[in-house]
């Protein structure tokens, strides 16, 4: 049976497994980080492999600590009649991470989450000349954030079967969109404000006390464990359903 010439996933997969093997520290792709995270490098290989599936975009779970940037107030508050609807719309909605926000710490790794080392940086954090005038408050965020993958399917029924794994190992955030594109996740985050920028000395005013803030990456270490078991899980399951077919 002659080839097909014409194949658009296999040359999108073609393109992106080139743009992965050429990542690397000093080729970073898009995400904070700039490579991708070895935890999800065996899943993300046994699924490279499988002909009709291709990944997109991963995290393998993360701890985070961000202070947002300068967001101005909402534009019914702060902007005239006069001066018009293109002010309005470069304000950052609430909630936004706005402009010049800064990581202050990151980390995709459970063993590097040392709280006293992360909270000192927290504490001696300094922002010189700190925009106070017309802008919302700049919380700081604590945030853990589980698992994701992003899976490019040749056709529906690959992406349908997927979809059921996915769900059947736990990820009960899965989603199926548009060309075929499957987003693997589970809901297991940490969302939380510690405090905000002064902007009268420029630095970051806590609102909760350390023993709190230890609690958190306490509850962090064990979601990242749950993450861990379901990912090993969900590659399992791949392996075993997905890969029945092949020779």
């Amino acid at each position: 049976m002659a080839k097909k010439q014409n194949d658009p996933f296999g040359q999108k997969k073609k393109h992106i497994l080139q743009q992965l093997e050429q990542t690397d520290v000093e080729h970073p792709d898009a995400s904070p980080k700039g490579t991708v995270d070895v935890p999800l490098l065996p899943l993300i290989h046994l699924i490279n492999s499988h002909p009709d599936m291709v990944t997109t975009s991963s995290c393998s779970g993360r701890v985070s600590v961000f202070l947002e940037g300068d967001r101005v107030v909402p534009a019914t508050v702060a902007v005239t009649a006069s001066e018009g609807s293109e002010n309005a719309d470069t304000r950052a909605k609430i909630g936004g991470k706005g402009a010049g926000g800064k990581w202050i710490f990151v980390t995709h790794d459970p063993t590097e989450l040392d709280t006293d080392a992360w909270l000192k940086q927290v504490k001696e954090y300094h922002e010189e000349n700190p925009l106070a005038e017309n802008t919302v408050k700049r919380y700081l965020q604590y945030k853990f954030e589980a698992m994701i993958l992003h899976v490019k399917c040749r056709d529906l029924a690959t992406a349908q079967k997927l979809y059921t794994i996915a769900m059947g190992c736990g990820f009960r955030e899965t989603g199926i969109g548009s060309n075929d594109l499957v987003g693997i996740r589970i809901s297991i985050r940490l969302d939380v404000p510690l405090g905000y920028l002064d902007t009268a000395t420029g630095r970051i005013h806590l609102l909760v006390p350390d023993d709190y803030i230890r609690e958190l990456d306490e509850m962090s270490l064990a979601r990242f464990q749950e993450n861990a078991r379901r990912r090993d899980t969900l590659y399992a399951k791949i392996e075993k359903n997905m890969f029945v077919d092949r020779e």
